[in-house]
């Protein structure tokens, strides 16, 4: 009986002990990586506002602000002729309106519907006629869509000096 005793107590044991070991593999967290293709300045991922944050922001801001920042965002549109410029999903059916510092850099022409991340300065600033009728043209505007602006336009604007794609 004493045996029995012993056997049993024993594999009560080795039981509880392999179920501690299958609870902390449950545990467990793996964090998914994330790749990126990076472009100009290099960056990383942390502290990116989200494109609801920098809409407030923007719209906080009158002609003339500048903001050093980072945000994530939807690529609407990118220069079809370069690469020089793109514009960003924000909230709202905002865009914003995206260089890049120094002209040091261009973005490939097939990443509209890409996530990407930029880093550099936000402002607001107001565009002349001929300059939006110059981005209208780079994205390959009708005559027609060109001719139709007349006004210069209040716009939310970045200066980017580094960004990254998201590539998954």
């Amino acid at each position: 009986m004493k045996y029995i005793v012993s056997i049993l107590a024993l594999a009560i044991m080795v039981v509880s002990c392999k179920d501690k070991e299958q609870k902390v593999e449950e545990q467990e967290v793996v964090k998914e990586e994330i790749a990126y293709a990076s472009f100009g300045d290099k960056i990383d991922d942390s502290n990116v506002l989200s494109t609801k944050e920098m809409t407030e922001k923007f719209n906080s801001m009158k002609v003339g602000d500048t903001v050093n920042t980072k945000m994530a965002a939807t690529v609407n549109e990118v220069c079809q002729m370069k690469g020089c410029w793109m514009t960003l999903e924000l909230e709202n059916g905002e865009e914003a309106m995206v260089k890049f510092k120094d002209y040091a850099f261009f973005m490939p022409k097939n990443i509209s519907g890409k996530e990407v991340i930029v880093n550099g300065k936000a402002y607001v600033n107001e565009v002349p006629v001929e300059e939006q009728r110059h981005y209208a043209e780079d994205a390959g505007k009708s005559a027609e869509e060109v001719a139709a602006i007349t006004e210069a336009k209040k716009t939310f604007s970045f200066e980017a000096d580094g960004v990254l794609i998201r590539e998954n």
